[in-house]
């Protein structure tokens, strides 16, 4: 019988390091997110019963960061929720395919943390050689407005229309149509629409690569 629990936990373990390694992580990281809220959870309360700072754990919900596959467990565990019942509506499966296409109508909007104005649309999420690849359009309004913020990962911005100025810790770079930035975002880094009309910007976020 023992044994068998092992089998399990070794077979669940195994599909969760799979999970880490495929475009589905952002699943994880939406449904933290929903299950605490669900549960009137603070960030705090979460964070120090599961051993974490309120920061990574803020950083894990908002796609800032790729949590270890010791932190998801011990975040799930201080959740009271059953595993099997965590990544019930997560897809546990790679692609077949090794082409990802996707329809305009597929993009997924989604929110990040303490900004206004700023409009994310998720085209795709992918991992290329481990390293975990998010590719999304980001709308500037003219009032966008938020905190400098860190991102354990590297960027690449185009922008696509519209005058930005990007502040990356003590740097600023005034960015017209057709310019790019490359960049760590574990700087504090903003972008600031300088325009009286919205800005859009392709950003591609390479996250870091950490063992799970």
């Amino acid at each position: 019988m023992h044994l068998s629990v092992c089998r399990r936990r070794n077979l669940f373990i195994l599909q969760v390091k799979q999970v880490m390694q495929e475009d589905i992580i952002i699943q994880i990281s939406n449904r933290l997110r929903d299950l605490r809220k669900e549960k009137n959870i603070t960030l705090q309360e979460l964070a120090e019963a599961a051993g974490v700072s309120k920061a990574m754990l803020s950083q894990v919900e908002n796609n800032r960061t790729i949590p270890s596959l010791t932190v998801l467990l011990n975040l799930i565990k201080s959740l009271n929720i059953d595993f099997n019942h965590f990544f019930k509506d997560i897809n546990l499966l790679a692609p077949d395919s090794k082409v990802i296409f996707r329809k305009k109508e597929q993009y997924q909007p989604f929110e990040k943390e303490n900004a206004s104005g700023f409009y994310y649309q998720r085209l795709f999420s992918t991992t290329v050689q481990d390293f975990h690849t998010d590719f999304v359009l980001l709308r500037l309004s003219a009032d966008a407005k938020r905190p400098m913020v860190k991102t354990d990962a590297f960027e690449f911005k185009y922008l696509i229309s519209g005058s930005v100025t990007y502040f990356i810790g003590e740097e600023s770079f005034d960015m017209e149509e057709g310019d790019s930035l490359f960049f760590d975002a574990g700087e504090l880094h903003n972008p600031v629409n300088r325009g009286k009309d919205d800005a859009l910007m392709l950003v591609i976020y390479i996250f870091k690569n950490h063992p799970l």
